[in-house]
């Protein structure tokens, strides 16, 4: 992505995201989870609205899903479906706590007049565990997603889906792990997949940019790319130079109050890609 002037993007992208006005860390289903840690959730949403600002303010287009009380994670709105060609594939949650939020996301969909979606058979937490490429879907199992999900996600959507094994329980889901880069490139750390996982990596993957353990341990993988602009956790500082050297512009954000529940900006951020004209 290119910007051609102040709040103009040359391919600008759709982003549905859930403020968290009921954000609260009252149960644990990932190692990030603390229920005896306070959460400030003034600031949370503090932190949310500036992310939320900053895609307006690269010239992106975001929509709003109404929080339901009762659903304190439905700020990750990744976790929500997966979108690609206009086609909604919805979500499938592995945990009884947050397993509401998929019909509440499927039902945004309907009403906002997407005509093809699945409600999907087997588990699976969207854009969480499915990253989209320009000529395929890259799908993680080993935590959350069932792997038969990677099949049915794939006969739906006529995209080839890769599956990755995800190993080590801090990286929960794919997009705390790996993010896209143009070009059908990718960003990944090593240490969160499996040997034959890494040998797929390997082989799709010869340039990806590799991150260190430290910068995976603040989310700092969990970033959202449209091109030039990368969108990241401010910790992640070594992965950002890397980033600047490949000539991208980086824009850190601070999520700390959210990611006392694992998320970061991708996690709160779910990309709804148009049909091809």
């Amino acid at each position: 992505m290119v910007r051609t002037g102040a709040g103009q993007a040359r391919h600008p992208r759709h982003f549905l995201m859930c403020p968290p006005v009921h954000f609260a860390v009252e149960y644990a289903i990932n190692p990030w989870m603390d229920p005896s840690v306070g959460v400030d959730r003034e600031r949370a949403l503090g932190q949310w609205r500036r992310l939320r600002d900053l895609y307006r303010e690269l010239g992106h287009r975001v929509s709003e899903i109404d929080p339901i009380e009762g659903l304190p994670d439905m700020v990750f709105a990744a976790n929500g479906g997966l979108v690609v060609d206009g086609r909604v594939y919805g979500a499938r949650f592995a945990s009884a706590e947050r397993t509401p939020e998929g019909p509440a996301y499927l039902d945004w969909f309907r009403k906002s007049g997407y005509t093809e979606t699945l409600d999907p058979k087997h588990v699976n937490e969207g854009e969480g565990d499915f990253i989209t490429l320009e000529h395929l879907v890259l799908g993680a199992t080993g935590f959350r997603t069932d792997a038969a999900a990677h099949q049915e996600a794939e006969r739906f959507l006529g995209r080839p889906v890769v599956t990755l094994q995800l190993v080590d329980p801090r990286f929960y889901h794919l997009d705390t792990a790996l993010f896209a880069l143009p070009g059908d490139n990718v960003a990944y750390y090593p240490g969160a997949f499996s040997r034959g996982s890494l040998r797929v990596l390997e082989a799709l993957f010869p340039d990806a940019l590799l991150a260190t353990e430290r910068d995976a341990a603040t989310l700092g993988l969990n970033s959202v790319c449209t091109g030039e602009d990368v969108v990241m956790a401010a910790e992640a500082t070594d992965l950002a130079e890397r980033l600047r050297e490949r000539g991208h512009t980086v824009h850190p954000v601070h999520l700390d109050e959210l990611r006392k529940a694992g998320g970061g900006a991708k996690c709160c951020t779910l990309e709804l890609r148009p049909a091809p004209r």
